[in-house]
């Protein structure tokens, strides 16, 4: 029987998302950590994204992953101690953590995570990583001991992982530089070129979350504050629908292209399972309303959309964790003294 004190981590770009067992509990916040003179933590999660991009000098708020890989073990490390003792004050006592983890790590990426959940307790946890692909395939209900091939975009903050399941294994994953953030960015370079306003990647973000659709209908209009980049002022300005979808689609259609292009370059004996199941969609910006129709015209295959989007491997390694029979897809790793 799994241990009670066991928690599922999704160590996201954007967001962390831990579940713990015990509580039966699902914490989800944002994967930020404001540190002072490089050691004192001032805030982690929403706390430390309230900061961002209103910080004062000498506290850093940043980002410790990138592309959902781990760049700042550190800070990682704390990030995820602060959190898994606000998701459970019992987490210290030998916790059991499984990751979901990205495809195509080295040994050094893998020993990051056992650096990181360490976290100095007393008494080793003991880590288990999930590839991602897997977590997203229990989620959305694919028969993993038996599809012939089935094919999974998570499109996440900076990146999208494009994957392939077929044998009960994930026989191939990569990685495309499309995920939020290069939308929020299009959709501020957009305003910035039409309107000579400049915003940041906090409102270009509530813009792309309240106007962004691939629907048609009614335009909707939203007012913002931003710089004027001619006069260095701070203006109002009506941001409409037609400008932040335009900023959207261009930046998707690069994205569509090369997953297109990857779907070609599969064997034919799994990209044919694949046209007749249809391509697996999920991540937070599966949210956008009419994505999967677009991606559909632009990719030629049916999208079947996964309606926990971003919460999908989170979602999964709840499963995996509360049934056994799905634990075989569990890798265990050992930390070094």
């Amino acid at each position: 029987m799994l241990s009670k004190n066991a928690f599922g981590v999704d160590l996201g770009t954007s967001v962390v998302k831990i579940y713990s067992l015990r509580k039966n509990r699902l914490l989800s916040e944002h994967d930020m950590i404001a540190v002072m003179g490089g050691s004192q933590v001032i805030a982690v999660g929403n706390d430390a994204y309230e900061m961002f991009e209103k910080n004062p000098p000498g506290i850093l708020v940043d980002r410790p992953m990138v592309s959902g890989r781990i760049a700042d073990v550190a800070e990682v490390e704390m990030l995820l101690k602060l959190l898994l003792r606000k998701t459970d004050r019992h987490s210290s006592s030998r916790p059991l953590i499984y990751f979901s983890a990205p495809m195509n790590m080295s040994e050094l990426e893998k020993r990051a995570y056992y650096a990181i959940s360490d976290a100095g307790n007393p008494k080793s946890p003991r880590v288990f990583l999930v590839d991602r692909p897997i977590c997203d395939a229990i989620s959305l209900g694919i028969p993993i001991t038996r599809t012939k091939g089935s094919m999974i975009l998570d499109i996440g903050a900076q990146s999208t992982e494009v994957s392939v399941i077929a044998g009960e294994q994930v026989i191939v994953s990569d990685s495309l530089p499309i995920g939020g953030q290069q939308l929020n960015e299009a959709v501020a370079n957009e305003i910035r070129r039409e309107r000579n306003l400049l915003i940041g990647s906090r409102t270009a973000r509530r813009l792309k979350i309240s106007l962004a659709t691939f629907l048609t209908g009614g335009k909707e209009e939203r007012r913002v504050t931003g710089i004027d980049t001619l006069a260095g002022l701070p203006r109002e300005e009506v941001i409409t629908s037609d400008l932040v979808n335009r900023a959207v689609e261009a930046e998707l259609r690069k994205g569509a292209e090369a997953m297109r292009t990857f779907l070609e370059r599969t064997p034919p004996q799994l990209s044919g399972s694949i046209m007749n199941e249809g391509i697996y969609l999920t991540g937070g910006t599966a949210r956008i309303p009419g994505i999967e129709r677009y991606l559909c015209r632009m990719i030629g295959c049916r999208i079947n959309l996964s309606r926990d989007y971003e919460f999908s491997t989170i979602k999964g390694l709840e499963e995996l964790m509360q049934h056994k029979e799905l634990r075989r897809w569990a890798h265990s790793i050992k930390g070094k003294r």
